[in-house]
């Protein structure tokens, strides 16, 4: 999924791939109509009926990701991911639905309220089954349109997969969850790949991938860490820019900090003038009371 926003993390994407020696077509979900020119390989994949559909329920654009569940054999991912190996040869081992993050030790943002009660209902042990949206591979088809419409639209499902106004996770992990598919998370038992998250790299990652198979055959940058970090890992990223991209990206990494710079110090200023008026306004209410 990208526009044009995402454009440079999208072009590092898409060269690590072909670097990999992985020549399979390269579809893009449009998050809106700020598309930009793709590379050779590439091309926009977009599913009016499911758009409009979602459109008429106010949902958010990152739903839809939907359509990915209506197709099968696919890898997904969103554009702030680097491939280290070949997606395809990496997959062909194994069958059902593929993850390979380490959500199941912080799983707070893939449910609501009311998908928890469907996760809990399949298994004590949800948490190895919930996955981040922006990275998963699947062989089958999990729903045709009209069946992905009417449990979408159900009452106990509607809630998260229509309506959350945050993001798409919950709603994809409660689809997920529900078809009945096998889900195996490549980071756990019995293969145990490292981390694909940049962000549980804090130091350096080559003392964690000594042995092939436990290196993770891809990297993702979830939470904005590319953006808002120095990591060291970031390298992996930023050596698939041009060093015309590469200053781009970092006059865009520096707009960013300074905005978030400005937001935190208007809150802290909010903050401290709340305080103040609330400390005259008990002052006055004890003064006459």
């Amino acid at each position: 999924m990208a526009n044009r926003s995402v454009k440079l993390p999208f072009l590092a994407m898409e060269r690590s791939l072909r670097a990999t020696g992985c020549e399979v077509p390269l579809l893009v979900i449009p998050y809106n109509d700020a598309l930009f020119a793709l590379p050779k390989g590439s091309k926009w994949w977009k599913n009016d009926k499911l758009n409009y559909w979602l459109q008429s329920h106010k949902a958010q654009p990152v739903m839809r990701k939907y359509q990915c569940l209506t197709e099968n054999s696919y890898q997904f991912v969103d554009s702030d991911v680097i491939f280290l190996k070949d997606p395809v040869k990496t997959l062909e081992r194994h069958s059902g639905f593929i993850t390979s993050c380490t959500h199941w030790h912080n799983p707070e943002q893939t449910y609501t309220e009311e998908s928890f009660k469907l996760l809990l209902k399949l298994s004590t042990i949800w948490q190895c089954r919930i996955f981040n949206t922006g990275q998963f591979a699947c062989d089958r088809t999990l729903y045709h349109f009209e069946q992905l419409k009417e449990i979408a639209e159900s009452k106990d499902y509607c809630e998260t997969c229509l309506h959350d106004l945050f993001h798409e996770q919950p709603g994809i992990n409660m689809l997920v969850a529900a078809s009945g598919v096998t889900v195996t998370n490549l980071t756990l038992p019995p293969i145990q790949m490292e981390s694909t998250w940049a962000g549980d790299y804090v130091e350096s990652y080559e003392p964690y991938w000594q042995k092939d198979n436990v290196k993770p055959y891809l990297i993702h940058w979830a939470g904005g860490v590319a953006a808002k970090s120095n990591l060291p890992i970031n390298k992996l990223f930023e050596n698939y820019l041009t060093a015309k991209e590469l200053r781009e990206w970092n006059v865009k990494k520096e707009n960013r900090r300074r905005k978030e710079q400005t937001l935190k110090s208007k809150l802290s200023e909010n903050i401290s003038r709340f305080k103040k008026s609330l400390r005259a306004f008990i002052k006055t209410w004890m003064e006459t009371n």
